[in-house]
């Protein structure tokens, strides 16, 4: 598992990957966070966004939870 996923497990207060995937799997939106070092922005985007653009550090950085995990 990589750091930003755990962080964002953290951030979305999840315990264990297996209780965000199922909540992400069954929503409209997922949490995804920024994957720049230095920003770890988390929003609501969709579930299988691979570029989505982080306000904090101005660039299309963000990753959903989904895709973080391989799922997408």
């Amino acid at each position: 598992m990589t750091t930003k996923l755990q962080k964002l497990m953290e951030v979305e207060g999840y315990t264990n990957i297996t209780e965000l995937l199922a909540a992400c799997i069954t929503d409209s939106v997922c949490p995804a966070i920024c994957m720049n070092e230095g920003c770890s922005y988390v929003c609501e985007m969709e579930p299988d966004q691979d570029r989505g653009w982080c306000p904090e550090c101005g660039q299309n950085s963000m990753k959903a939870a989904l895709v973080l995990a391989g799922l997408t």
